[in-house]
């Protein structure tokens, strides 16, 4: 409770611009503090009345008597910083700002609120808002909103950037007996967000798990370190709108092409444990699932069903996602061979007929649940003639308490014959789902939150006393006094080698002669590349040449270049063409990082060459806390993988040295927050070490 300084739990509240008309925001708001059983005092506060709802009414904050540690500020906005300096004066440290007014109506809103922010820093208080519903806690209880309704108690805490989406959940969830721990509506988020709300929420002991519907994030930084050790403590599950990916298309680079706007939060969401919804019904159903059942040991689901077409969806969707069907011990087969009918599938999905009664489903069940290979259990029942929901149901609750770490998840298919059935067991603390699918998502969100807070706690170990600062400092230093934004190759490979990466030899060349004696130094086969940083794509223009093996071939390939380029892109400035020593192919990679707004540097790493964007085999990590363990994790997800370890009798790769290269790029762009994308494209990985060949460096 201590994070918020008594926000949930004050002494006292007052509500500025308290109204005694019913309908108007401020009279609703007493209304509901009162009404909620609030333990504290509650001082409204207008100068124009002298009571409301039988409570004095105070002509200014400043004027109360007592010590007041929440104020809810329900005037014009206009109005709003007149009381916040007052409030600030009299001591209060937490405000809720109810007024709409602010950024969300354009420029002149926006100055409001950065002035409004301004004054609470000043008085060292937090603020929630502007322009939100306000907020609950069913726990205190305390109900400082403008709100119909008080939420049920419960143990999930939802907090929602939509004030109207929080009020339909509200209205929605006491239709369906869903109780909340605390309920808050973010509102412009001007000073508390999401990521302080989530913090405190962790520390919370009514709360079990974390709720929320976004629509953007802030502070990305501070959102991964915080939300990633409250994740270590209690469930996130996140409903993030807006997934656009316009981002891919303003994208220079490969790296940046592939990612799109919304693979950020993807990525961001995944490192730091947070479990992500796709749909406001899939939210509530990971998050009643998350506050009913224990978490699973493993990933291994059994499924008891009286009829098998069900059964058979079941399956499916657990193949479908990172779920293993349980494989059963010899004793449970030969058990359930002896106490089912001889028509009954023994082997996972048990299928105990369309006959089955209360007692079959019971022995079944035992005998699954025992098996140690066992880790959760779908239970599904259709309406069978001779079903027996309610004693069906009283089993099911019977054997979860005598094996309570491996949760049950109902699916009753059908409805009013199976309506009471389901109802039983939600009351006794347990799901139950209509059909299979969204009970195996819920298995499977129990079970990826379990593998993650089963991983050790890793700090990033990506650290080089190798690295030379100064001469990538030199590198920007010049390409930025040139008018450049994009590095040369012959700069970009300067920059990789500053920080370890392995890049072939690369040298800028004037003149057809010189670009002989850099081939003569550096050693036949040789490639030569037009240096032009507005030239992208250089075999489009005629801008490359392979294969050189002599000076007569590297003089006529470096005046065709030039040929090419003039005619073709009379407008373009070259600096020269870079003279490459040709490597010996090896596995073809991209390694790559575009900068997202929010969470910063991302990483990726996949399948290169001409095919990048064509298969997209590329895998991402956001390079913020990033470890050797995650950049091992990362390059496993992607096909490439398989090449790397050795594919139809070829000789494993060098991970070890790919892990090292991928360190060190994002250690990189951690230290130049000024680059804004690069793409090492391709890089050669041999049995043993690799060479970077291509690579771009776009600077800001």
């Amino acid at each position: 409770m201590g994070l918020l300084n008594n926000f949930y739990n004050p002494n006292a509240v007052a509500v500025v611009g308290a109204s005694k008309k019913p309908g108007k925001v401020g009279h609703s708001i007493v209304k509901n503090l009162i009404e909620s059983g609030f333990p504290g005092q509650i001082y409204p506060v207008n100068p124009k009345e002298e009571e409301i709802e039988g409570l004095t009414v105070y002509p200014s904050v400043t004027a109360i008597p007592e010590q007041v540690d929440l104020v809810v500020v329900a005037v014009p906005a206009a109005r709003t910083l007149d009381v916040a300096r007052e409030c600030g004066e009299k001591g209060v440290k937490n405000l809720v700002v109810v007024t709409a007014g602010f950024k969300e109506i354009g420029k002149e809103g926006l100055d409001l609120e950065k002035e409004l922010v301004a004054i609470c820093h000043q008085y060292g208080m937090r603020m929630l808002g502007p322009n939100c519903v306000g907020m609950m806690d069913t726990h205190t209880p305390i109900n400082a909103s403008f709100t119909k309704t008080f939420p049920l108690k419960g143990d999930i805490a939802f907090l929602s950037q939509s004030g109207a989406t929080l009020i339909a959940i509200l209205d929605w969830s006491r239709s369906v007996g869903l109780g909340f721990s605390k309920m808050v509506s973010l509102g412009n988020k001007g000073d508390l967000s999401e990521i302080d709300f989530i913090a405190e929420a962790a520390e919370d002991p009514y709360t079990r798990v974390i709720a929320c519907y976004l629509e953007d994030v802030a502070d990305g930084s501070r959102f991964l370190e915080v939300v990633r050790e409250a994740t270590r403590k209690k469930p996130v599950i996140i409903l993030k709108s807006g997934t656009s990916q316009a981002g891919a298309q303003a994208a220079s680079s490969h790296t940046g092409a592939l990612a799109g706007s919304d693979l950020a939060y993807d990525t961001a969401f995944r490192q730091c444990g947070v479990i992500r919804a796709r749909s406001m019904t899939e939210l509530f159903e990971l998050a009643i699932a998350f506050s009913r059942c224990p978490v699973p040991a493993g990933k291994k689901v059994a499924i008891v069903t009286n009829s098998g077409g069900p059964g058979i969806v079941a399956t499916d969707n657990v193949e479908a996602r990172s779920l293993t069907m349980a494989r059963f011990t010899r004793e449970t087969i030969e058990e359930l061979r002896g106490g089912l009918p001889a028509e009954a599938a023994l082997y996972n999905p048990v299928d105990v007929l369309g006959d089955a009664r209360a007692d079959r489903y019971r022995f079944a069940l035992e005998k699954v649940l025992a098996d140690p290979n066992v880790d959760s259990i779908v239970v599904l029942m259709c309406p069978t003639a001779v079903a027996q929901p309610l004693e069906t149901t009283q089993a099911v609750i019977e054997l979860q308490k005598k094996y309570p770490h491996k949760p049950i998840m109902g699916v009753y298919l059908g409805g009013e014959s199976m309506a009471e059935g389901a109802r039983l067991m939600s009351e006794a603390g347990m799901t139950c789902f209509t059909f299979p699918e969204p009970a195996i998502a819920a298995i499977n969100g129990l079970v990826s939150y379990g593998e993650f807070r089963n991983t050790p706690v890793g700090e990033s170990d990506l650290i080089y006393p190798d690295v030379d600062k100064k001469a990538v400092k030199a590198i920007f230093y010049d390409a930025m006094r040139d008018n450049r934004l994009v590095l040369l190759g012959s700069e970009a490979a300067a920059v990789a080698r500053a920080y370890g990466i392995p890049a072939a030899p690369i040298s800028l060349a004037t003149t057809p002669e010189e670009a002989v004696e850099e081939a003569e130094k550096m050693g036949y086969p040789v490639v030569l590349k037009v240096a032009s940083p507005k030239i992208l794509h250089k075999t489009d223009v005629g801008g490359v040449k392979i294969g050189l093996d002599s000076p007569e071939a590297v003089r006529k390939g470096f005046i065709e270049i030039m040929e090419n380029v003039h005619r073709l892109l009379p407008q373009a400035v070259v600096y020269g063409i870079e003279v490459q020593k040709m490597m010996p192919k090896g596995v073809e990679l991209i390694i790559g990082m575009t900068r997202d707004v929010q969470f910063g540097p991302m990483i990726a790493c996949g399948l290169g060459g001409i095919y990048v964007n064509l298969l997209k085999d590329v895998s991402f990590r956001l390079a913020q806390g990033l470890t050797r363990r995650e950049i091992e994790a990362m390059l496993s997800e992607t096909k490439a993988y398989t090449l790397l370890r050795g594919y139809r009798g070829e000789k494993p790769a060098d991970l070890p040295a790919l892990v090292e290269a991928i360190g060190r790029t994002a250690r990189l762009v951690l230290d130049f927050p000024e680059i804004n994308e690069i793409d090492i494209n391709p890089v050669f990985v041999y049995n043993q070490g690799l060479s970077a060949l291509d690579i771009k460096i776009t600077i800001s």
